[in-house]
């Protein structure tokens, strides 16, 4: 058994890549990792930062920061998004490339975990700005990607169109074009029928896998989702179709709540009518994004940012069970809070990898030169998701720990063992 020095205190909304690793520590110490294997498992394999230059559209020239961290390349090729945001920085990169090491080792495909960003403002700069920044961060990473090394993917503020810049940057270099560098792609170059779809689908499935288990009748069940970019509002629409009531919804302007259920078709086509957002919308009166966290639900989906949930709100939440869209949203120390009050919490590793498992489906099909249909691309990921919450739900339960401690117990077993087998290269 290694020994272990007491994990510094953790400071909520402070270092991510700490909160990654005080649940790290403790799957650790459950697994028995000798030291060897512990040391080399917690720390980033390659950490690259970069320099941009870029001619902005009124002739000067800005310099921005870029980042890209390889977690982990032990189960096969890293794999990780692209976030172009102001709150990008080395620590936020690094706790989510070893998430994305864990989250493809839970639903047991073969990547390892990588991460990258750009610390910009996308909202503030214009296309060109964007294409010219994104095409120098693929040049600057032309030795760090690669289908056989590290597949990028959009992530916050990155969508299919800077994948398409990517693609082409990094093919020219190569003088061939090259699909399988990248995922999340348009349809047209590559991309994956229901990618766009898969981390809400991945939530839903997640969702309804846990409901059982807990035996919380899904047909009228209530919900509350916080965020409705991608992730929530996806998440919203396959939950509100398949019967579960969505009482609450939220977005950068605030909250919307209604007793008796939002139709979530009316909400997207409002939120894609008025420039990108639910500012006004009038089926449900308005609440803060913090009353949406504490309603009284069966589920809530927090699909907004990290570290929404802290020590100080979770005495307060009501929800029974939580299933978790966006990365981290659950601070380390309201862990315990939450497990204390009874509440069930699908872990973001588990919860939201149906967009990693779409992403390898992509990669797949770049790599045979062969197309699937959505019904092929949907049904083998719900049962990969299943078959994930299965074994996590029964790891879970044989330690007597939480879901993620039970995620961190499967992912972290899965890459050990993978590392000893290969002689610890």
């Amino acid at each position: 058994m290694a020994s272990y020095i007491e994990p510094a205190p953790i400071k909520d909304k402070e270092n991510p890549f700490e909160s990654m690793m005080s649940r790290f520590d403790l799957a650790a110490q459950i697994l028995g990792l000798d030291d060897a294997t512990y040391n080399v498992l917690k720390t980033p394999m390659k950490q690259v930062i970069v320099s941009l230059p870029i001619t902005m559209d009124d002739g000067a020239v800005k310099v921005f920061e870029g980042y890209r961290v390889i977690h982990s390349n032990i189960l096969g090729p890293a794999k990780g998004g692209i976030r172009f945001d102001m709150d990008v920085n080395i620590n936020e990169v690094k706790a989510l490339a070893a998430w994305m090491t864990w989250k493809c080792a839970v639903v047991d495909i073969p990547y390892g975990g990588a991460k990258g960003g750009v610390t910009c403002n996308p909202r503030a700069m214009s296309a060109g700005e964007i294409e010219r920044l994104m095409r120098a961060y693929t040049t600057a990473m032309l030795d760090i990607f690669g289908p056989d090394k590290d597949i990028p993917a959009p992530d916050m503020g990155t969508g299919p169109r800077e994948m398409a810049w990517l693609m082409d940057e990094f093919s020219k270099a190569h003088g061939t074009t090259i699909n399988a560098v990248v995922t999340g792609k348009p349809l047209v170059l590559g991309g994956s029928l229901g990618r766009v779809e898969a981390t809400g689908r991945g939530v839903m499935v997640s969702a309804f896998a846990a409901m059982e288990k807990m035996k919380i009748n899904p047909y009228g069940a209530t919900c509350a989702v916080q965020g409705f970019g991608n992730v929530g509002s996806i998440s919203a629409k396959l939950l509100h179709e398949r019967g579960v009531k969505v009482v609450a919804i939220s977005d950068i302007s605030g909250a919307y709540y209604n007793e008796n259920g939002i139709d979530i078709t009316a909400a997207l086509a409002y939120r894609d009518l008025n420039k990108g957002t639910l500012e006004g919308f009038k089926d449900a009166e308005k609440i803060s994004n913090e009353d949406l966290l504490t309603l009284e639900v069966d589920v809530l989906v927090p699909a907004a940012k990290e570290d929404v949930i802290t020590v100080e709100n979770a005495p307060r939440i009501r929800a029974k069970l939580i299933v978790e869209g966006a990365n981290g949203p659950t601070s380390a120390k309201a862990d315990a809070i939450l497990r204390d009050k009874g509440i069930m919490a699908v872990p973001d590793i588990l919860a939201n990898a149906g967009g990693v498992t779409v992403s390898y489906f992509e990669w797949v099909q770049n790599r045979l030169g062969y197309k699937w249909g959505l019904d092929r691309v949907n049904r083998r990921c719900d049962r990969i998701m299943k078959d994930a919450f299965e074994k996590v739900y029964t790891t879970a339960e044989k330690h007597n720990q939480s879901m993620r401690i039970g995620a961190y117990i499967v992912s972290i077993d899965k890459v050990a063992q993978t590392y000893q087998l290969r002689g610890r290269f």
